[in-house]
């Protein structure tokens, strides 16, 4: 059979590794991160169009099967090739890392949602952790920011009061304490990523009494298949995906 890979993510390269080369599989990131760590196999970079664009490549490719293992707030992308594959009868599945138990954050529904929440709570010395795209929302804020990033967000967008911090995970809870310490945070907003390489901050977080808003995560298109680990989705593949053209 032959797969798309739609990943990105400690999970998609982990399922990559696992069933390469006994699928021909394709891994496709969307090139927004400088250097990304690649996964084994054949791999493209960058976007596929829209719906149009996505249509014409599986066809093309001669696709038998796509496993969207992206960011779980890759929302557009994950709802693309849903729509795509439900129009080609495509067998198509989300692996989807679990979601964190949000406990007593303050759970909000979009990245301005967080922003109006910060402000009308009074924090004055926030970690700001929703990646790139979410500084925008908090570009008019009265607070003080630590903001870590993969990428540098457009300057533009940047809240008057901040610290720009580069880094990627894996984080561990130590240098997360002390992080948190060291800037005097009052107050952590993060997306609901779910998984283990980022969780390190909610726990120090929780050790230092520290508030967390949250930003939860967007649904998933209704009637797609789901796997919650990477052994779900080698059985999914093995049980579901159709023999192909490919190599496997």
């Amino acid at each position: 059979m032959r797969m798309l890979l739609l990943g990105g993510t400690a999970e998609a390269r982990a399922l990559a590794k696992t069933l390469h080369p006994q699928v021909d599989i394709i891994s496709s990131l969307a090139g927004r991160v400088p250097e990304p760590a690649l996964p084994v196999g054949p791999v493209r970079i960058g976007g596929f169009g829209g719906v149009d664009g996505l249509r014409r490549w599986l066809q093309e490719e001669r696709i038998d099967a796509v496993v969207d293992a992206t960011h779980p707030f890759a929302a557009t992308m994950t709802a693309h090739a849903a729509e795509v594959c439900a129009e080609l009868r495509m067998p198509h599945l989300v692996l989807a890392r679990a979601a964190w138990a949000p406990g007593d954050a303050l759970v909000v529904e979009s990245d301005t949602a967080a922003a109006e929440t910060v402000a009308r709570q009074g924090y004055s010395r926030v970690f700001l952790t929703t990646g790139r795209s979410g500084v925008k929302a908090f570009a008019d804020g009265d607070a003080w920011f630590l903001i870590r990033a993969v990428t540098a967000p457009d300057g533009a967008l940047l809240p008057r009061h901040h610290q720009l911090l580069l880094s990627r995970g894996p984080y561990h809870y130590d240098d997360e304490f002390a992080l948190l310490r060291t800037h005097r945070i009052d107050a952590l907003v993060t997306k609901n990523s779910g998984g283990e390489m980022t969780r390190a901050k909610l726990d120090a977080a929780a050790t230092l009494d520290i508030p967390v808003v949250m930003v939860s995560r967007p649904p998933l298109p209704p009637g797609v298949a789901t796997a919650g680990s990477v052994d779900e989705a080698v059985e999914w593949v093995a049980r579901n995906a159709p023999m192909g053209n490919g190599a496997g």
